[in-house]
């Protein structure tokens, strides 16, 4: 399934690996939980380029720390200012919206390593032009949220974030895309990523886990 062409790009924000996930502290050892974190976000980006997504950008609070990240199609950016979600996700949208200020921009978070392409083209496609977010597994978070054409993203991201953002006006997309939905947070999320099953990054650090 084509990405609908009026798609400008999608924001993944990031935080320095060694202080992202916090609740996945002691999924692998604590030696390897920024190599997690990096995996889980090597996934989801690889998943978001294959899905035809052009542009995809990554505002980061330490970009060396995530330089690793970068592969065709994938930008990565300082945040500037006090560190903040959706302050990190508007920096972004207003750098996409220099080269296409009509389009549609997105924010997806980076710890998706079971996202298939599919799941996420049907997203994009299903939004239809529309303000519009997919809730997480749980129900109460979100993991994509799109704005429609050329206007505000307006991100509410934190606790609740699906209930924010559905009384902002934006569409719950109710779609069977389980792997769009399924956020890792804790070792359970995690789990229940694998049983979806993994991308190459993250599956190869915890085989190798397995194996030491």
């Amino acid at each position: 399934m084509p990405v609908p062409a009026e798609i400008s790009g999608l924001i993944v924000p990031l935080k320095p690996p060694r202080a992202g996930k916090s609740r996945l502290r002691g999924a692998v050892g604590e030696r390897d939980h920024p190599a997690l974190v990096l995996a889980l976000a090597w996934d989801t980006l690889a998943a978001a380029t294959a899905a035809g997504v052009r542009r995809v950008l990554v505002v980061a609070a330490d970009p060396a720390a995530v330089s690793g990240l970068r592969r065709p199609g994938v930008e990565i950016v300082r945040e500037h200012g006090p560190a903040d979600l959706n302050a990190a996700l508007r920096q972004g949208e207003a750098l996409l919206r220099e080269r296409d200020p009509d389009g549609v921009v997105g924010a997806i978070q980076a710890d998706l390593p079971a996202l298939r392409p599919a799941d996420l083209a049907a997203a994009l496609d299903a939004a239809g032009g529309r303000r519009a977010f997919t809730a997480d597994a749980e129900g109460t978070g979100t993991t994509l949220l799109l704005s429609a054409p050329g206007a505000p993203l307006d991100p509410r991201f934190g606790p609740g974030s699906a209930a924010a953002h559905a009384g902002s006006g934006a569409v719950p997309l109710e779609l069977d895309v389980p792997s769009l939905r399924r956020d890792v947070d804790t070792p359970a999320d995690l789990d229940e990523a694998c049983e979806l099953g993994v991308g190459a990054r993250t599956r190869a650090l915890l085989c190798a886990q397995e194996v030491a």
